[in-house]
């Protein structure tokens, strides 16, 4: 059984029942089979029609929860899977007349930290609390709503006791189910199966869960555990191993777009805790040995990195990245921290921090995290150039800078606007947030919900965070420093011959189009000059989300993504200043357009850090490609390691690094039946290359090679 990897031959570690399951897990045993059963029907249902939308809600729930097919993997060591074919689409599975009913819940990280230590147990006697205080008011159904959620997760617990009884050689998985979630775990193995079961519950209902620190979760119980001889590390590895081959079980299969294995399910490590203290521990190698030995890469793992990071960790992670796949990322901690609390956030709660299932930072278990995405170079081209307007002026490239960030303060203005018009205040001056779908089941798990009788969509959680996020941000900075070489400085063209030459997309000007590209250093050489354009915009794109802070009682902070947005941008966008022809699929994140890096990555981290990343209170991803060659040898993982070093003390936010081969990309689209399980990083998610579309492979070749 061979795991595939990019770069190198992955080690053997584990059993081979173990391997053999992660095998045909990672070759679609189980992951298709979802799709045999994609919902349950509500049809049937007494007075369905009369129902309130959380009463259908909790009804379709308790019906998922009766019905969901019951799936046992050969030789599993954990139980509980999200059966449902239609859950994968971001859909709560249930169908009334033919019609899917409801929508459900992602970019969170749920409570997994209540449930591991009290048990839902205790949620649910804060549920009957809550009842109790908001009975005969208008929050008695969602707290109601919260009690029968609980109860139906009951029932599916139940009917997975009830199977596994009955089967002797799963008698270990039924006594270490029997007490968990609902009661606090005891030992390591109960701790993972609590963590899975909760998780495998959240997302059988629909939703699309992150998980948050699991290191932090599940390094005590194992240190104990190991203490006492309860377990052995190679027993405490396998199982957690079957974690991450259960978390294969969400596939489409075929060619789907964006690819399969991009449901959130994102995982980090190491870092300190709320006191500062470093949490590195047992588990934090066993998850890096796993995800080394399969290449499992439907859990993105970020690494927590910080000035004292031991050099045992940073060499460990780099080995594992050089393996390829993308699966591992780097979070600066130091720099996230202060950038929370400069936002307003308490330190304790800042140390806390997790992200949202892609790499936007949140607090887990407290947040409602949505975000508004906008292509910054559409504004460029089409507001602030009107279109290339050919009647356009502007006397210094200082009066062009100023226009584009008085168009970019409007966008981020219409944003606020946009999302607080269904707010208002109530006779207490709080803010009221519109009414939203139901959505119980994640309600139940995000604290501040319960007391506040409030869902997650409504105010609910402790912190709501709500964040414009420029994309297409390198894209602007190198059209402005183009327009500013060619016309301002060099004044090889006028304003009005530019304009007109992009208007007719370099039809009859390309040794201009050549110069422009070879001749100019664009943003990731390390080019002060272009570079300070970035630092600029950055700057005033932080200060014009701010200003939003408050409104409709949500944090408004700024990002900066694509998450492969320039693909569904590119029809819309014209020629660029900076040579590019116009639907060009241009800059990915807050990284460095195709193309236009010539200096390597020690140049794109510094042109990148440059920048304020602080002020990215919400994220900024760098994505960074290196060639296989360049981690072979010791010296290479040694280099590695520095370079995640170094993309930390230059006050870098968030870097996924991932080792690509443009000519093995091009040999796996050609032949994807001998790459099936070739990973690739596409932004806050991986996917198996094989089975994004063509248009999505091409992108991810494009960012990996030069292609003019």
């Amino acid at each position: 059984m061979e795991f595939f990897a990019t770069n190198g031959k992955r080690p053997i570690r584990s059993s081979e029942k173990t391997r053999l399951f992660a095998y045909e897990s990672l070759n679609h045993k189980y992951g298709l089979l979802s799709n045999k059963t994609m919902w349950v029907e509500m049809d049937g249902y007494e007075g369905f029609d009369t129902l309130t939308d959380i009463e259908k809600y909790d009804a379709c729930i308790r019906k998922v929860a009766e019905c969901s097919p019951l799936r046992i993997c050969d030789g599993e060591y954990i139980s509980g899977s999200a059966s449902f074919g239609i859950a994968k689409g971001h859909k709560v599975p249930a169908v009334y007349k033919g019609e899917l009913i409801f929508h459900s819940v992602s970019h969170l990280t749920i409570d997994f930290e209540t449930v591991v230590k009290k048990g839902v147990n205790a949620i649910k006697e804060d549920v009957l609390r809550a009842y109790e205080k908001h009975k005969n008011t208008e929050k008695e159904p969602f707290t109601k709503s919260c009690l029968s959620c609980i109860e139906s997760m009951e029932i599916w617990h139940r009917r997975y006791l009830d199977i596994l009884k009955d089967l002797p050689e799963y008698n270990n998985n039924y006594e270490n189910l029997k007490k968990v979630p609902f009661q606090p775990a005891e030992s390591f193995y109960e701790a993972v199966q609590s963590i899975w079961f909760t998780f495998a519950f959240v997302r059988l209902c629909g939703n699309w869960p992150g998980i948050g620190r699991l290191d932090w979760l599940l390094g005590d119980f194992l240190e104990k555990d190991l203490a006492i001889g309860k377990i052995t590390l190679e027993q405490a590895r396998e199982i957690l191993a079957h974690f991450f081959i259960k978390g294969c079980e969400w596939i489409w299969g075929g060619s789907n777009g964006t690819g399969d294995a991009q449901h959130y399910q994102n995982i980090l490590l190491a870092g300190i805790d709320e006191n500062g203290n470093d949490v590195t521990n047992t588990v934090t190698y066993l998850v890096l040995d796993i995800l080394e030995e399969f290449g499992i890469s439907d859990f993105p793992t970020t690494v927590r990195v910080n000035k004292n990071t031991d050099e045992k960790l940073l060499k460990r992670v780099a080995q594992v990245i050089s393996y390829g796949g993308g699966t591992v990322a780097v979070y600066n901690e130091e720099l996230i921290i202060d950038s929370l609390t400069q936002h307003g956030y308490d330190l304790t709660e800042a140390r806390k921090f997790a992200n949202d299932g892609c790499w936007e930072v949140q607090i887990p278990g407290k947040t409602y995290f949505a975000y508004f995405p906008f292509d910054a170079l559409c504004i460029l081209q089409k507001q602030t150039l009107n279109d290339y307007d050919e009647n356009l002026s502007f006397h210094t490239f200082d009066e062009l800078l100023e226009k584009f960030i008085m168009d970019l303060n409007t966008k981020v203005d219409s944003i606020g606007d946009q999302y607080g018009s269904g707010f208002t205040k109530n006779e207490k001056n709080e803010w009221v947030w519109p009414k939203e779908i139901p959505c119980t089941v994640v309600s139940v798990f995000e604290q501040g919900c319960i007391e506040k009788g409030l869902s997650y969509m409504e105010g609910g959680p402790i912190y709501n965070v709500v964040s414009p996020h420029i994309g297409g941000l390198p894209d602007v900075v190198n059209d402005l420093y183009a327009i500013k070489k060619l016309v301002f400085d060099e004044k090889k063209v006028t304003f009005t011959q530019l304009m007109n030459i992009l208007k007719s997309n370099w039809e009859n000007d390309e040794l201009l189009r050549r110069y422009v590209l070879t001749k100019y250093s664009f943003f990731g050489n390390d080019n002060d000059e272009v570079d300070m354009i970035a630092k600029r915009l950055v700057d005033e794109f932080a200060y014009a989300c701010d200003r939003q802070n408050g409104k409709c009682g949500s944090k408004m902070p700024a990002g900066i993504s694509t998450f492969g947005r320039q693909l569904e941008w590119s029809p819309y966008r014209m020629a660029t200043a900076s040579g590019r022809k116009a639907h060009d699929v241009l800059a990915g994140n807050f990284s460095p357009t195709p193309g236009t890096d010539k200096d390597g990555a020690t140049a794109i981290i510094k042109s990148y850090c440059k920048s304020d990343m602080k002020k990215m209170v919400s994220g900024a991803a760098l994505d960074i490609k290196l060639l296989p060659m360049t981690v072979n040898a010791e010296y290479g993982i040694d280099a590695l390691a520095s370079l995640i070093k170094g993309f930390v003390s230059l006050g870098g936010h968030f870097m996924q690094i991932d080792i690509a081969d443009t000519e093995l990309l091009k040999k796996a689209q050609e032949h994807p039946e001998e790459y099936q399980n070739l990973s690739v990083r596409i932004s806050g998610w991986n996917a198996r290359f094989a089975t994004l579309n063509k248009e999505w492979q091409d992108m991810i070749i494009a960012q990996t090679g030069c292609n003019f």
